[in-house]
């Protein structure tokens, strides 16, 4: 268990998940305005939360831990609208409390884990709507999220001495491949009556396959997801939103120094999702490129920090540019 608490992954913030919906005010009051501007918000939100990038989730940890971790994340985005929603020069700032724990444990002969990570926001969103400057703020819990995964090849359970002497046999090169669901629940702040809201009010299931190949300090993963939305059935308007399925891929390369002592890279695409409201296909899938790094410097055998930075970039004309910093600690016992 030498400094293990550095190689897990603490939860980074949902980039624009907070920014489910921006208030709009225009000058005529006009529901259908109202309505578009809000399906544009969503847009961003599921694009760029979809955009997360965490490296290292297929990696091999010995059965029996119990980790708990604390950061904090800020978040600047600049957003583009369609012209006919006369809202320009949109820029968000979200700062974001989180918290995590993570157990592992045996599940029928193969290596488990399952996680739980809560977050709470504090956002600022300002622009120009209709030629008037307009600023708003929120407070809250935002979506819950739970995590399980389980190892399909390699890293099979183990504990103590038995799993240090496997992982100095690994040492030069090693291939694990795992399964994983993450469920994100609508227990967040959200009104139907509210353009801007930090929780979804609906299920999410992002079941995940990945792959990770080492090789001497380096390391290779890739992982693929895909994201399932149940129907918001109180959308702003009293609306029905539907979601396609989002796809998401992403890959990262590691380089570690000593044990908890890393630094990596990544990049990802999401491409999909689709939205459907009250049955009228809106034509907006969506395409995001995102990019990061992070490092991790392990302080004591059972405590690590992390530094990490995301990136992401609307591959259309519509959608949010945004940059991420979050720093993170945990401790396992």
């Amino acid at each position: 268990m030498h400094k293990l608490c550095a190689e897990l992954d603490l939860p980074k913030p949902s980039l624009l998940t907070s920014m489910l919906m921006f208030c709009i005010r225009s000058h005529n009051r006009n529901t259908c305005s109202l309505r578009a501007a809000a399906l544009s918000l969503l847009w961003l939100a599921g694009a760029c939360s979809a955009q997360e990038l965490e490296p290292r989730r297929w990696n091999h940890l010995p059965t029996g831990i119990h980790v708990a971790g604390a950061g904090y994340a800020y978040t600047h985005a600049t957003i583009n609208f369609s012209p006919v929603l006369q809202i320009k020069d949109v820029d968000a700032d979200i700062h974001t409390a989180l918290a995590k724990y993570i157990q592992t444990f045996s599940v029928l002969g193969h290596s488990a884990r399952i996680g739980v990570a809560q977050g709470y926001q504090h956002g600022r969103w300002s622009g120009d709507v209709g030629g008037e400057p307009t600023t708003i703020h929120r407070d809250g819990f935002t979506d819950s999220i739970i995590r399980f995964s389980v190892s399909l090849y390699g890293a099979p359970p183990m504990e103590g001495k038995e799993f240090a002497a496997y992982r100095a046999e690994k040492a030069k090169s090693e291939t694990i491949m795992g399964a994983g669901l993450i469920v994100q629940l609508p227990t967040g702040e959200y009104y139907s009556n509210k353009l801007i809201n930090l929780g979804s009010n609906r299920y999410t299931f992002r079941p995940q396959l990945g792959v990770l190949h080492s090789r001497g300090k380096f390391s290779m993963e890739l992982t693929s997801s895909v994201w399932l939305y149940t129907d918001n059935d109180d959308f702003y308007g009293d609306t029905r939103l539907e979601n396609d399925p989002l796809y998401v891929l992403q890959g990262h390369l590691t380089y570690s120094f000593r044990p908890g002592l890393w630094l990596g890279t990544g990049i990802g695409y999401g491409y999909g999702a689709e939205s459907t409201l009250d049955g009228k296909n809106k034509g907006d899938k969506r395409k995001n490129l995102a990019w990061g790094g992070s490092i991790s410097y392990p302080i004591t055998r059972k405590v690590g920090t992390k530094l990490t930075y995301v990136g992401t970039k609307s591959q259309t004309s519509l959608g949010a540019d945004t940059h991420t910093i979050a720093l993170a600690a945990s401790v396992l016992w």
